[in-house]
């Protein structure tokens, strides 16, 4: 009863009071500024790596995020906290209901939804693109965005696969947005690695900017 109901209430209430307290700016290119904000957008696929999606949290209410959770007690805890901040999820992993929650993630994208993507899940290797982000865009006929994030104070978690981190109350958060790279067509093969090549750099460099803008900021201060 405690983690089914008690636990999502506590980390619910943790979040969102944690992340009011961030000064949030959003670095978005024209495109997928009028994409959002379009009366009648078109789905599109958003890319990160893990360990940023802590911080990515705050803003899936403007973007509608559409997203897999797995089945798993963990993955039941995520889904109902995403519901809350204003997310969609459709149950599944790569091991256990993943047909089922992929048809579910692209009837969310028909109803408005767009994809938010760990390119690098479920379990790595960390920053290596694998080939589930291509074969969603095809899908989809979307145009992939990469997301990179910084910010100025931090608690890291090293001894998780992700190294992922939660920004410290009152941080400092960039999430900067490079692209778009085009949607992949039926004619070319999810798998190929130059495709995960070009999505790589393109989130590198979306993570440098992010970090060069924190920086340059700082030095103004």
């Amino acid at each position: 009863m405690f983690r089914k109901y008690i636990l999502p209430i506590i980390v619910f209430v943790f979040y969102r009071t944690l992340s009011w307290t961030w000064r949030v700016r959003l670095i978005e290119p024209d495109s997928l500024k009028q994409s959002v904000d379009s009366a009648t957008p078109s789905p599109v696929v958003l890319a990160h790596f893990h360990g940023d999606e802590l911080a990515l949290l705050s803003i899936v209410k403007r973007y509608r995020i559409a997203t897999i959770a797995s089945q798993s007690k963990d993955g039941e805890l995520m889904a109902t906290v995403l519901k809350w901040l204003g997310a969609k999820t459709s149950r599944g992993s790569s091991t256990r209901g993943g047909v089922q929650a992929l048809k579910g993630l692209l009837r969310l994208v028909k109803d408005g939804g767009n994809c938010s993507f760990a390119v690098d899940g479920p379990k790595g290797p960390l920053h290596k693109v694998k080939p589930g982000v291509f074969e969603l865009s095809r899908m989809i006929h979307g145009p992939i965005y990469a997301a990179g994030v910084a910010c100025d104070r931090a608690i890291h978690f090293p001894k998780s696969w992700n190294k992922t981190f939660l920004p410290k109350p009152f941080a400092k958060v960039i999430i900067y947005w490079v692209g778009p790279m085009a949607p992949v067509s039926k004619e070319i093969d999810p798998r190929n690695p130059d495709l995960a090549l070009e999505l790589e750099a393109l989130l590198h460099q979306a993570r440098q900017q992010a970090l060069k803008f924190i920086a340059d900021n700082d030095a103004q201060c």
